[in-house]
């Protein structure tokens, strides 16, 4: 998950409003952050990859604004006429067809105004950009640039001084001697030619989508700006564009737009996005009786437009970087967030049936008791993980690795084969919560054999705090096996690189391996950046339940 960092005094100035360091604290959440690390002067918090408009403080800001009732509804992109241009070349065709951009002026840049800046264009870059596949980003110095520009290819003997250097590079010596040219070289293929930006006095703007002119650099010194995104796909384009054409606006500079010509590419609109919402839906999703003012105000403190047409419909406008809102169930997660998700209460759903429990279901469910009754939490994670947290982070073997064709999101790309690496990233996301914590999680796991994938459920179970120990998680295993199963296991010293030298068992029952027991190792913990201590255990149930 991507971070922010937040200071609290740059944090204050941005809502305008003298807010507590506490209020700010308990009002994050209520916005989809979850909160990492917290100091005296500054908060770290994650973002979901679905809100790349939180990827800077300035967005997070405006998200504060709207549930502090400080400022409400849709925050307006404004942009003026301008006669900067680029032109494209035919050449790009195959390689990079598509770009935009636009022009921001009379702007102030401090460090940490820089440092958010590049923070969001990595983000960009990583999430909606497909690790530059489909789009990049390059921002620089307006001042330094000759228009016309010029978006047009080059052979890789083509010389400049690229970001960070002083030295004078060819395309090729980039691509092959720089770690960003080794990185993302691979995008362009084998073309013969790249694309390049070239500025009317012939100066290298920018080689896309690996790396900018040194002679663009920004600086503190830098009051005028430019945005050029290169692209595979125009709606991509356009949703980064409009992210960062929002954070500058509120950074306090004035856009300009730039007109692209040739190729058929066009100027990027980033108007609102209009729709309509049924209040009948809204009450009827979160099973409420809201009224139709009350979910207008709800939308308009998720910095939505929203105003009603009589007593049946909502006519909605959504800000060009809201890139998550897609239809009217995205709006009602908005209402509920502007009502206030703390005003929600939960009740027992009516049912005239009474379902029955299967003997599988009935020993789960006592198991799930039993662990509620030794002081842990139940989790419940996905089957559909991310490769890092299940084997990078773990330090896992990865020979067996059971992977998603076409996956949509960086977080779900393989099959889950144990419980315990995601039971150790929940510990992760929850640091700033008391300890000791204990967590357990009884769920399906994937294996492959030969060509054959077979489902097994498996119990897992972590407990992390200062005094943890092996003989703290082994009793709570052999209680569990003899209260649910009545019967007793043993544990065979081996190894594991998920756990620490020594302090690490496979689990027998009869003769038959079962699981595995032990002290988490440092180096993984350090990896999840956890700060206690942390162990656990995992063992198959399909064949003590079947």
């Amino acid at each position: 998950m991507p971070v922010v960092t937040l200071y609290f005094d740059r944090l204050q100035k941005l809502v305008g409003r003298k807010i507590s360091k506490e209020k700010i604290i308990s009002e994050l959440p209520f916005i989809g952050l979850d909160i990492e690390e917290q100091t005296d002067d500054h908060i770290s918090v994650e973002y979901s990859p679905n809100r790349p408009d939180y990827s800077t403080d300035y967005g997070i800001a405006l998200g504060l604004q709207g549930l502090l009732c400080i400022k409400k509804g849709m925050p307006e992109i404004k942009i003026k006429n301008a006669k900067y241009t680029i032109n494209v070349h035919p050449s790009v065709r195959r390689v990079r067809p598509l770009i935009t951009g636009l022009v921001a002026k009379n702007g102030t840049l401090d460090d940490e105004t820089i440092r958010q800046i590049i923070a969001m264009q990595e983000d960009l870059h990583n999430g909606i950009g497909r690790r530059r596949k489909k789009s990049s980003i390059g921002i620089h110095d307006l001042d330094k640039i000759s228009f016309p520009l010029t978006y047009g290819t080059v052979t890789k003997d083509h010389r400049f001084v690229p970001l960070e250097s002083s030295a004078e590079m060819s395309i090729s010596e980039i691509m092959e001697k720089t770690e960003v040219g080794t990185k993302y070289g691979h995008i362009l293929g084998d073309s013969k030619k790249v694309p390049i930006i070239l500025d009317s006095h012939g100066k290298t703007i920018s080689f896309p989508p690996i790396i900018n002119s040194a002679l663009t650099t920004i600086s503190k010194k830098s009051k005028n700006l430019l945005v050029e995104i290169t692209s595979t796909d125009k709606n991509t384009a356009d949703d980064s564009l409009a992210i960062i054409a929002s954070t500058l606006q509120n950074a306090g500079f004035e856009l300009f737009s730039v007109k692209v010509s040739g190729l058929g590419n066009t100027l990027s609109s980033l108007k609102p996005r209009t729709t309509i919402l049924q209040p009948d839906l809204v009450n009827r999703i979160l099973g409420l009786n809201l009224s139709v003012p009350t979910i207008v105000s709800s939308l308009k403190k998720s910095r939505i437009g929203a105003y009603a047409r009589g007593n049946s419909t909502i006519a909605c406008s959504i800000p060009r970087y809201r890139t998550d809102i897609f239809g009217p169930m995205d709006l009602v997660e908005e209402v509920a967030l502007g009502y206030g998700i703390e005003n929600l209460h939960p009740t027992m759903p009516h049912s005239s049936f009474a379902g029955e429990k299967n003997k599988i279901t009935t020993t789960l469910d006592s198991i799930s008791e039993l662990m509620v009754g030794l002081g842990y939490s139940e989790a419940m994670n996905f089957g559909l993980v991310s490769k890092e947290v299940q084997y990078d982070l773990t330090k896992k073997n990865q020979s067996k690795i059971i992977s998603v064709i076409d996956s949509k999101s960086q977080g779900h790309t393989i099959l889950r084969d144990s419980i315990m690496p995601g039971l150790i990233d929940t510990l992760s996301r929850n640091i700033h919560e008391p300890y000791p914590q204990k967590l357990f999680e009884i769920g399906v796991i994937f294996t492959k054999t030969n060509a054959e994938i077979r489902e097994e459920i498996h119990m897992a179970c972590v407990c992390a705090h200062n005094d943890v120990s092996y003989s703290e998680v082994k009793s709570v295993l052999q209680s569990v096996l003899k209260a649910g199963f009545e019967i007793n296991c043993e544990t065979r010293m081996s190894s594991n690189t998920m756990f620490s030298e020594g302090r690490m068992a496979d689990i027998l029952v009869g003769n038959k391996t079962m699981g595995f027991i032990g002290e988490i190792s440092p180096e993984v913990i350090d990896n999840f950046k956890i700060r206690m201590p942390v162990a656990g255990f995992e063992i198959k149930l399909t064949d003590l339940v079947f």
